[in-house]
Order: C-alpha cells, then sequence, then structure tokens
C-alpha cells in the first residue's frame, strides 16, 4: 500500500507478497530512527535498519524491519511503554528466541515495521547486521536470497511463520559461514 509520500510500504496479517526494492526505504528508516532514538535512546545502544528493506534492489515484504542492541537485555521492559506511546504494540508470542519483538502498522491489519529489541553483542545483533552487510556486497548472495524468499512466497502465501522456516535453513546457513 502506498502512504503519502508514494512509498510501498505495510502488509496485511497473513498475508506473503514481496515487492520490488522502493528507494524511499533508507529515509523511512531514518525517520523512524529518529521517533525511536527520541524515545529509547538512552536505553539503545544501537539502532540499525536491517532484513531486506535494507539490502538495496532487494525485494522485500514491505515492512521494516529495526534490530535495537540492549545492554543488557532486560531492559527491554523499559522501552515497552515508549514503544507503546509511539504506536507500537508487543508481540508477545512472535517465538523468536532472544528477541523482544513490537509492531507498528497503519492500522490494526496491516504491519509497516518490526523493531527487534535484541542483546547488544549478542548472536542476534551481530549475525543479523553481518547477514546484511553480506547480502549487500555480494550480488550472487542476493540473487540465492531472494530465488528462495520468491519460493517461500509461492509455498506459503498466507502463513509468515511457514515463510520464515522455509527460508530458515539458508539464512542459518549463511550466518554460520559469517560467524566463522
Amino acid at each position: 500500500m502506498a502512504n503519502d509520500v508514494g512509498m510501498v510500504l505495510g502488509l496485511k496479517h497473513n498475508t506473503n507478497l514481496l515487492v520490488d526494492y522502493d528507494p524511499e526505504w533508507p529515509g523511512e528508516f531514518a525517520r523512524e530512527h529518529e521517533r525511536l532514538a527520541g524515545a529509547i535512546g538512552n536505553i539503545a545502544k544501537g539502532i540499525e535498519h536491517y532484513g531486506s528493506t535494507a539490502v538495496p534492489g532487494l525485494r522485500a515484504k514491505p515492512i521494516l524491519d529495526i534490530i535495537v542492541a540492549l545492554d543488557p537485555l532486560s531492559d527491554w521492559e523499559d522501552c515497552h511503554d515508549p514503544l507503546l506511546a509511539l504506536g507500537y504494540d508487543y508481540a508477545a508470542h512472535a517465538g523468536v528466541p532472544g528477541h523482544h519483538i513490537f509492531g507498528r502498522g497503519r492500522d490494526t491489519t496491516e504491519r509497516t515495521h518490526l523493531v527487534h529489541l535484541v542483546e547488544l553483542g549478542g548472536y542476534s545483533w551481530i549475525s543479523n547486521i553481518a547477514l546484511r552487510d553480506a547480502l549487500r556486497s555480494d550480488p550472487e548472495l542476493r540473487r540465492e536470497y531472494v530465488a528462495l524468499k520468491e519460493q517461500a512466497v509461492s509455498e506459503a502465501p498466507e502463513s509468515r511463520a511457514r515463510y520464515n522456516v522455509l527460508k530458515g535453513a539458508f539464512i542459518d546457513r549463511v550466518k554460520a559461514g559469517l560467524m566463522r
């Protein structure tokens, strides 16, 4: 769905769809970074754009993934109310170990942003940033990943959990190679 600046951002729940890379996504991240820094900047040790929308040229689900480093991770509780005040909701049962996830959308049926609170220096922080950087710098890795994502969308058009499982082995393999 296009917002007021023409950017494609937002995906209805229980829908998987890849869209072409939108050059407006980095600007949207910069705006959201400012909002997050204003609300939790005294707690956050790092705020990064990651995931497919952070990789120029890569087709992606139109949801901005943002990873926030905390030290210690238990500080996530201090982020709860400020994130709710920014229009996020806490996804208590998101099922990603070591992540506290908050989602934002324009209404109750559409997600535009996901914020993952993780431990600074922990595996999730380091490996997700490394994966983003590898995808940015390696055209062959991007081609392989987008082909896998397209196949996962076709096999799981209505299940984000299944979509993530279908991508999981590839992501785990690439991260393991990057973390050596």
